[in-house]
């Protein structure tokens, strides 16, 4: 079973200045609530029971966020306010949840999930990206199964348009086990359109095992001078070490944007 998930916070939200000049974009809110409401709401009923911030001294305001209680129990002790009330008690429930590392020079989302090594404890662990929305379906629950039956790694997939590849990681698929899972190949992160294997591409939902850690390690430094989670994979499914994609049901939504931003609460705001 997973137990524990890791969520990236630490980035800076550029494409969504100048809302994140001075507040994180996983606090802002989408149809009334907070995008990584969203995501934890998503981890937790897949049966994580603990989840990993990886957050930055310039993202404070998120572990503030879940950890404001003296705001809240003063205000409740005016107003007896049944919605602050229920609001308080939905923070404490996810705090309990929580732990925190951080990642304060940004060095991609390989360097982010090295920050977690001590703290993963079992063979695999979740990793959800907060960009990415996966509505009216369960991803991380559906990956769950999928890791229960093959044991091994998942990760979500979806076709994206092939003048967008360059945006994604994109997969080489070796065979199809069903109609919505299938074995990796090869996986390239960000390539150019006319160098992409294919149009699938990886979506922010993972289940990675704990042994990635030792890949990244020694991972190089790739595009953009980041490390990438996905050269560690990739290294990894040359080792022989099996992934697979996942073509998920859900509505998803990209929440990175500024147009995906206000796209998604439009869109939540009629499920």
């Amino acid at each position: 079973m997973i137990k524990q998930a890791i969520i990236p916070l630490a980035g800076l939200g550029t494409r969504l200045l100048p809302l994140t000049s001075v507040f994180p974009k996983e606090l802002l809110p989408i149809n009334g609530k907070p995008g990584i409401e969203y995501i934890l709401d998503e981890c937790i009923d897949a049966g994580v029971k603990e989840i990993i911030f990886i957050i930055s001294k310039k993202k404070e305001m998120i572990r503030k966020y879940f950890n404001n209680d003296n705001f809240y129990k003063s205000i409740i002790k005016k107003k007896k306010d049944p919605r602050i009330i229920k609001e308080y008690k939905k923070i404490l429930f996810y705090k309990k949840k929580i732990k925190y590392v951080y990642q304060n020079k940004p060095l991609g989302t390989g360097d982010a999930v090295l920050k977690t090594k001590k703290l993963i404890k079992n063979n695999y662990f979740l990793m959800l990206l907060p960009d990415d929305l996966i509505m009216k379906k369960n991803c991380s629950k559906d990956m769950v199964k999928i890791h229960k039956k093959y044991k091994a790694s998942v990760m979500a997939s979806m076709k994206v348009k092939k003048n967008n590849v360059d945006r994604w990681g994109i997969y080489s698929i070796n065979k199809n086990y069903d109609k919505s899972n299938f074995k990796i190949s090869d996986v390239i992160e960000k390539p150019n359109a006319e160098d992409a294997p294919s149009n699938n591409a990886v979506i922010g939902r993972y289940i990675l095992p704990k042994k990635i850690f030792n890949y990244l390690k020694n991972q190089k430094k790739g595009k953009g001078n980041e490390i990438h989670i996905t050269d560690a994979i990739r290294r990894m499914i040359l080792d022989k070490n099996l992934f697979i994609g996942h073509k998920f049901k859900g509505n998803y939504l990209d929440c990175g944007s500024m147009n995906g931003y206000i796209n998604s609460g439009i869109e939540i705001s009629k499920i």
